[in-house]
């Protein structure tokens, strides 16, 4: 939560006063979906200080965000990775698949270089670190409206060395092994949640978490449940 409040008080912070207004009918509608509301209030307030967007709904997980997409009609979608049930990933996929022309943007906490690829694949349109400022976060968005890709330079130049055949000499992380779900359950166990915890919040069964960590375990090359928890945990905690 102390992550939720110090972004939150940084976009108040960040306010630009007196911004020129126009009419609402003319500003970019924004859907927010978030499950931390005080996160969301501080992004609420950042957009609706812009004279060309403005929050149209709010969701904290991928059914309402669903249903407020289909009624809403938003140009855009702001969405974390990690919701309550489907993901962030799952949710893009679903966006894609009922109306293929909203964009998605991610701004999350978790590390760039394992997610964004990820995000893309999805049919997400770009991608920002929950460390970003203010200015960042609106520059991205307003890229993604224009059509354009919105992610780093560093995504950008991994991207383009992978369509043109080149390797960098960048150090890949093993993490790229893991399937989306493999990520989410990897990143659940390092946030302590237990695995029966695990499977209410995936809406999976105890059994298909337990096939997860096995998976997890054998292509990170970890022998014991505990390992798996240590290195669960210390990666988590680097990505705050």
């Amino acid at each position: 939560m102390s992550l939720a409040l110090n972004w939150a008080f940084g976009l108040f912070s960040s306010m630009r006063a007196g911004s020129p207004r126009t009419s609402r009918t003319a500003r970019k509608r924004i859907l927010i979906v978030d499950d931390h509301p005080i996160l969301r209030e501080g992004l609420v307030q950042q957009i609706n200080r812009e004279p060309d967007l403005v929050v149209c709904a709010e969701a904290c997980n991928a059914t309402q965000a669903l249903a407020a997409a289909e009624h809403h009609k938003p140009d855009l979608v702001l969405v974390d990775i990690n919701l309550p049930g489907r993901s962030g990933i799952e949710l893009i996929r679903d966006l894609r698949s009922v109306s293929p022309a909203m964009p998605a943007l991610v701004l999350s906490m978790h590390d760039e270089t394992v997610f964004a690829e990820r995000v893309l694949r999805a049919g997400g349109r770009g991608y920002v670190p929950k460390k970003a400022g203010g200015d960042e976060l609106l520059g991205a968005i307003r890229r993604v409206l224009r059509g354009q890709i919105a992610v780093s330079d560093v995504v950008s130049t991994r991207l383009l060395d992978s369509l043109s055949g080149r390797h960098s000499a960048r150090t890949v992380s093993p993490l790229e092994q893991l399937t989306d779900r493999e990520l989410e359950v990897f990143t659940l166990i390092g946030q302590a949640k237990e695995t029966k915890e695990i499977a209410q919040r995936l809406h999976m069964s105890t059994k298909t978490v337990e096939a997860h960590r096995a998976a997890i375990k054998r292509k990170l090359r970890l022998k014991t449940g505990p390992e798996l928890t240590r290195h669960a945990v210390l990666w988590v905690e680097a990505t705050r």
